[in-house]
């Protein structure tokens, strides 16, 4: 595909048949051998995604710490070393620039791992608002990310439970890696960063572990179920962290751009919100649709541990609560959904039905 980058295992999905898609400029793996045999092996057992096209980004150095807090929307000071915290960076009106993790490697040196279809912009905003003092290297194209999910993935590693959000320099099947106790499916499991030119050798060992290869797909199915938002249609620089239901990484303490705006929606109270719903009829919502009369579904797909149609959408906020019955335009056809708690499914939480009547 002219005009794509490609991570260090695109031979490793072109040898194992995978069908490779455009997305956030590269050439990725949608699935290989389905998305939802590889949907159901994460939520299950174990599954292992290539995320090397992600932005990795190293910043140290004297003013590290405060030039982060200043631009960042949760409060670095609650973690420490060894330790990850999510967070977003927000603009002047409030908007969402991007959502990323940072991992806490001293007083003032960072890791941090942002969307890739939004590296350079993010690249931009932090070099541009970052003090000088600070050194700050975009290392993408020199590592690799490799996401291990699901139930048994620790177990297939080798590795030992270890609280969330937290992260160690190890060495996992002869391989020097960041592992981070991170991801994006709502299971257990690990992110691992190590170098690119190791990315072959770290690949082949945990498929030889019995890990599941997974595709782009399988990622996306999975985050929704777990009501993950997707930065780009979830959440945007024209929604607020208030309004997309991540308050809880919003630090209205502190001082950061945007938080007037926030700290006055935060008072006001949003007058949309984020929901995640379940169809009601058979029916499967997807981006864009209608919810009406006043609202939008900003993620939908087939549940493939459900088997229903599932979604996140912006709707009033009266109709926000559990429960609250939603008519979806799907295709002209007015179906009913209901909006349900998060997250709508993970292994150890099954989906419970609608409280409360029609």
């Amino acid at each position: 595909m002219p005009g794509l980058k490609r991570t260090p295992l695109f031979d490793r999905h072109l040898a194992l048949g995978a069908r490779m898609v455009p997305f956030a400029g590269y050439e990725m793996p949608v699935f290989y051998e389905g998305v939802i045999g590889e949907h159901k092996a994460v939520r299950t057992g174990s599954g292992v995604f290539d995320a090397s096209h992600m932005g990795v980004l190293e910043i140290a150095g004297p003013g590290t710490h405060q030039g982060l807090q200043r631009l960042l929307s949760n409060d670095l000071d609650r973690i420490g070393a060894g330790e990850a915290q999510y967070e977003l960076m927000t603009n002047e009106q409030g908007g969402i620039v991007d959502d990323l993790i940072v991992y806490r490697r001293d007083e003032e040196s960072y890791l941090v791992i942002v969307n890739a279809s939004n590296c350079e912009t993010d690249v931009k905003w932090l070099t541009d608002r970052l003090p000088q003092s600070v050194d700050f290297r975009d290392v993408s194209d020199d590592r690799a990310l490799i996401a291990v999910q699901g139930p048994g993935a620790l177990k297939r590693l080798g590795l030992e439970p270890a609280r969330s959000f937290t992260f160690a320099e190890i060495e996992l099947f002869g391989v020097p890696c960041i592992c981070a106790r991170t991801g994006y499916t709502g299971e257990a499991g690990c992110e691992l960063v190590c170098a690119a030119d190791s990315a072959v050798k770290l690949w082949d060992a945990i498929l030889a572990a019995g890990v599941a290869p997974c595709g782009l797909g399988a990622r996306d199915t999975l985050r929704l179920e777990a009501c993950l938002p997707l930065h780009g249609q979830d959440i945007t620089p024209k929604t607020d962290p208030i309004s997309a239901g991540l308050g809880w990484a919003v630090a209205l303490g502190k001082e950061f751009t945007g938080i007037e705006r926030l700290r006055q929606i935060a008072a006001e109270g949003p007058s949309k919100r984020l929901v995640p719903f379940v169809m009601d009829q058979p029916g499967i919502p997807r981006q864009g649709m209608s919810i009406v009369p006043y609202g939008e579904v900003t993620s939908g797909s087939h549940s493939p541990m459900l088997d229903i149609g599932i979604g996140m959408g912006y709707v009033e906020a009266k109709k926000s609560e559990p429960g609250s019955m939603l008519t979806i335009d799907v295709r002209g056809r007015p179906l009913w959904a209901v909006v349900v708690t998060k997250p709508v499914y993970t292994s150890s939480r099954k989906y419970t039905d609608k409280k409360g009547e029609w």
